[in-house]
C-alpha cells in the first residue's frame, strides 16, 4: 500500500541515518542535509561508473551515470531536471551532477597555458553566483535565476564542449531589498577590497551604505566570505579567457549601478510643475564617467527626455518621481544585460569549435513551484514553468508505464495523463487567456491594473475552470486565483503591467551607445535607442514593437520544452526537510506540501492508476503456489499455474494481469494476496495438529 503516510515515513526514516537520496519510481528525492557528508568524492565516482541504477544505494551520481549510458547506448540525447524550492539544494546538486561529467568523461586534451575545458565548465560557476545570487529569507546563496547546462560530448564519450542558457533574473531585487535579504553578491565582493587599485577604477567609496539602493537589507551573511567570494570570481574571470577591459568594465557596470541609485535621490522639483532637476550633480558626474557618456547631457535627458511628436522632436518635463524611475529602469537594464552578455561570453569559451559533439546531457537547475502569503509576477511565471514541466513528466512517466504493459501483452486501454494539466496551460496559452490579454494590456497606453483585473474577470472567470475568484487569507488584496496541479494560488497583480512593460527612456539609451564603455554599448545591441532619422520603411517590420518580459519568457520557455521533449529525462527533486536549517531535524507539513508540489505524490497516483505491484512468474510460483500446490503442479507453464490460484482465491479478473513475464496486482492486492496466503498455511497447519490429536 502505498499511501502518502508511508512515503513521510520512508524518507524521515532515511533522512535520519543520514541518506539523502531516495529513490521513488522515476524521481530521485534529495534532502538537504544542512551539513556536508563525505559521499561526493573520487572513490564515490569510481564506485558509480558503469553500474546500472539498481545496483547501487541511491545517490545523484546514480542518476548522472543513468544519463550518461542511456546516451551511450542509445544515442538519444539525455536531460536531467533538478528542482524544488528555495534552499532545497538544486544548485548544489547540478554542481555535483556537472563535476561527475567533468571528472568521469574528461577529455584528456589541453593546450599548454590553457586551463582544460573541464575546469572552465566547473569556473562558470563563481561569476554566475556573484552576480545572479543573493541572499533570502530562506536561503543564504539563493540562485535568482533558472539556467539549463548543456554538456556536449563525442561519438567516444567524452566531453567536448558545453553551453547555457539563463532565465529570469529577478530584477526587482535590484532596486529594493526586504529587510532580511541582500542584494546580489557582486556589489559586496567589489566592497571588500581583494582587487587593490578596483574601488579607484569604480569610483567607490568604503562604506557600502553610501549606496542605499544595496544597503536596504542586511549588509553581511554570516556564511559568506566576501573577500573570498571575489577572489574565486576574480580568478574564474581569468580561466574564462576574459582580457582585463572586460572584467574591469563589468565592474564598472556593477557600480555605476550603485551610483545610480544614489542619483535618484539628487532630483528636486522646481517650479509650479515640480519640474525634475538636479542640483548637486557629483553621482552624476561618477555614473557619467562610468558609462563612458558626457554628464549634462545625461542630466538632461534623464530630466527631460525627447520625443517626437509628428517630424518634430520635442523635450517632455517629467517630475522627480518619473525621472527617479527612469534611473532606476535603465540600472536594472544595465545590470540584467550586462549578466546576459557574461553568459554569451562563456558560452564562446566553452565550445570548442575544434571538437565534434554528437550528443549532449542537459542539466537543467530552475525554481520549483511557489506558493508565499504574497504572490505576484515572478511567482506566476515560476508557477507557469512548473505546470508546463510537471505535463512533460506525466507524458513521459505513462508512456514507460504503458509501453511496458503493452510489452507485456496485457490489454489495456491507454490512458492521457497529460490532459489534466492542459486545461491550466490552455488558460495561460490560448488566444483572449490570461498571457494575451497580460500582453494587450501592457502595450496599451492608457490601461491601469484595475483595468487589467477586470478585463481578466470578464474574459475568464466561468469560462475557464481553472481561474477562480482569490481567497481573502494570507493576503487580502490578491486580485485572483488560479487551480494549479499543486493548490489553488491567490495572485497580486499590483505593478504587473509596469514590471512587463519595464519601459526604458530611449535618449539615455541612444546616449550609452553613443558613449565608450564597451560593455554597455555591447548591452543595447538590439535596442533601437533613438536615432535622430526614422529608419527606412523596408526594416520596420510589423512586430517588431517593444518586446515585453512575458513574450521574451514565453519564447525562451518555449525553445526549452522543445528541446526536452526530443531528450530522455531523468528527474532529481530537491526537498526542504526544515526551515531552521537544521540537520535531521523534519517538519511533516513541510516534506508533505512540497511533494505535493513537485509531483512525487502525482507520480505515486499514477501508478496507482495501473497495475503498481508486478511480480516475476518465479517469485510469484515460489510464494503462492501454497494455496493450490497440486493444481501448480499440473500446470503446463508458470502462465497457466498462475491462472489456477488465481481462479482458488476467486480474484475478480479486473484486479490482475498475467503478462509475458510478470504478474501484474492493482493498488493493494498485493498485501491482499499475502493474508489468502496466511489463511492457507493458518489451515493447513490446523490441519496437521487436528491430525496430530487424531480429531481429523
Amino acid at each position: 500500500f502505498l499511501g502518502d503516510a508511508c512515503v513521510l515515513w520512508n524518507s524521515v526514516v532515511r533522512y535520519q541515518n543520514e541518506l539523502i537520496y531516495t529513490y521513488s519510481g522515476l524521481f530521485c528525492i534529495a534532502i538537504n542535509p544542512y551539513k556536508r557528508y563525505p559521499i561526493y568524492t573520487l572513490r564515490t565516482m569510481e564506485i558509480y561508473m558503469g553500474k546500472r541504477r539498481s545496483e547501487c544505494w541511491p545517490h545523484i551520481f546514480g542518476v548522472a551515470e543513468a544519463a550518461y549510458q542511456g546516451m551511450n547506448g542509445s544515442g538519444m540525447n539525455q536531460s536531467i531536471l533538478i528542482t524544488g524550492e528555495s534552499g532545497a539544494g538544486k544548485t548544489e546538486n547540478t554542481k555535483k551532477v556537472i563535476s561527475y561529467f567533468a571528472t568521469v568523461c574528461s577529455s584528456g586534451k589541453r593546450k599548454e597555458g590553457e586551463a582544460s575545458l573541464e575546469d572552465k565548465i566547473v569556473q562558470t560557476n563563481p561569476v554566475l553566483e556573484a552576480w545572479g545570487n543573493a541572499k533570502t529569507v530562506r536561503n543564504d546563496n539563493s540562485s535568482r535565476f533558472g539556467k539549463f547546462i548543456r554538456i556536449h560530448f563525442n561519438s567516444a564519450g567524452k566531453l567536448s564542449g558545453a553551453d547555457m542558457v539563463v532565465y529570469l533574473l529577478e530584477k526587482s531585487r535590484l532596486t529594493y531589498q526586504q529587510p532580511l535579504e541582500r542584494c546580489y553578491h557582486a556589489f559586496y565582493n567589489l566592497m571588500s577590497d581583494f582587487v587593490p587599485d578596483l574601488k579607484e577604477k569604480c569610483l567607490l567609496s568604503n562604506d557600502i551604505k553610501d549606496y542605499w539602493y544595496v544597503s536596504q537589507g542586511k549588509l553581511t551573511v554570516p556564511s559568506i566570505d566576501d573577500k573570498e567570494d571575489m577572489q574565486f570570481a576574480d580568478e574564474a574571470f581569468d580561466i574564462l579567457g576574459f582580457s582585463s577591459t572586460e572584467k574591469y568594465n563589468m565592474f564598472m557596470n556593477t557600480a555605476c549601478m550603485m551610483h545610480m541609485g544614489n542619483m535618484t535621490k539628487d532630483f528636486v522639483p522646481v517650479g509650479k510643475e515640480e519640474q525634475a532637476e538636479v542640483k548637486d550633480d557629483v553621482n552624476s558626474m561618477k555614473v557619467a564617467e562610468l558609462l563612458g557618456i558626457d554628464c549634462e547631457w545625461m542630466i538632461t535627458y534623464f530630466c527631460k527626455p525627447k520625443m517626437k511628436v509628428g517630424t518634430e522632436w520635442v523635450q517632455k518635463g517629467s517630475t522627480c518621481q518619473n525621472a527617479s524611475n527612469s534611473v532606476a529602469g535603465i540600472a536594472r537594464a544595465v545590470y540584467e544585460r550586462s549578466f546576459r552578455i557574461v553568459v554569451d561570453v562563456c558560452n564562446e569559451t566553452l565550445c570548442d569549435p575544434t571538437m565534434k559533439k554528437v550528443s549532449y546531457i542537459g542539466v537543467l537547475d530552475i525554481a520549483g513551484f511557489e506558493i508565499f502569503d504574497y504572490n505576484g509576477f515572478e511567482q506566476i511565471c515560476i508557477n507557469y514553468v512548473n505546470e508546463k514541466l510537471q505535463q512533460f513528466f506525466n507524458n513521459h512517466m505513462f508512456t514507460l508505464e504503458q509501453e511496458m504493459y503493452i510489452r507485456e501483452g496485457l490489454d489495456w486501454a491507454n490512458v492521457d495523463f497529460g490532459m489534466d494539466l492542459q486545461k491550466c496551460i490552455d488558460m495561460f496559452e490560448k488566444p483572449m487567456a490570461l498571457l494575451a490579454i497580460f500582453e494587450e494590456e501592457s502595450l496599451f497606453p492608457k490601461a491601469t491594473d484595475a483595468t487589467f483585473a477586470e478585463k481578466l474577470m470578464t474574459n475568464l472567470l466561468g469560462k475557464w475552470t481553472q481561474f477562480a475568484k482569490p481567497n481573502p487569507r494570507p493576503d487580502p488584496d490578491a486580485h485572483f486565483a488560479v487551480i494549479h496541479y499543486a493548490a489553488t494560488v491567490s495572485y497580486n497583480l499590483t505593478g504587473w503591467l509596469e514590471k512587463n512593460k519595464d519601459p526604458l527612456n530611449d535618449t539615455i539609451i541612444q546616449l550609452i551607445k553613443e558613449g565608450s564603455n564597451q560593455l554597455a554599448i555591447d548591452c543595447f545591441k538590439d535596442h533601437p535607442g533613438q536615432p535622430l532619422e526614422a529608419p527606412k520603411n523596408e526594416e520596420r517590420k510589423k512586430g517588431k514593437g517593444g518586446k515585453t518580459v512575458s513574450s521574451y519568457f514565453k519564447g525562451q520557455l518555449d525553445d526549452l520544452m522543445c528541446v526536452l521533449y526530443k531528450t530522455e529525462p531523468h528527474f532529481i527533486r530537491c526537498v526542504v526537510p526544515n526551515t531552521h536549517k537544521q540537520p535531521g531535524g523534519v517538519e511533516p507539513g513541510l516534506v508533505m506540501h512540497q511533494y505535493t508540489c513537485n509531483g512525487v505524490l502525482a507520480g505515486i497516483a499514477i501508478c496507482r492508476a495501473g497495475f503498481p505491484n508486478k511480480l516475476p512468474y518465479p517469485e510469484f510460483k515460489g510464494r503462492f503456489n501454497i494455496i493450490c500446490a497440486t493444481a501448480v503442479a499440473k500446470a503446463k507453464n508458470d502462465k497457466a499455474a498462475a491462472q489456477c490460484v488465481m481462479d482458488v482465491v476467486k480474484l475478480d479478473k479486473e484486479k490482475y494481469r498475467l503478462g509475458h513475464t510478470l504478474v501484474f496486482f492493482r493498488a493493494g492486492i498485493g498485501g491482499w494476496m499475502e493474508e489468502q496466503r496466511e489463511n492457507k498455511i493458518g489451515s493447513v497447519l490446523a490441519w496437521l495438529q487436528a491430525g496430530a490429536r487424531g480429531k481429523a
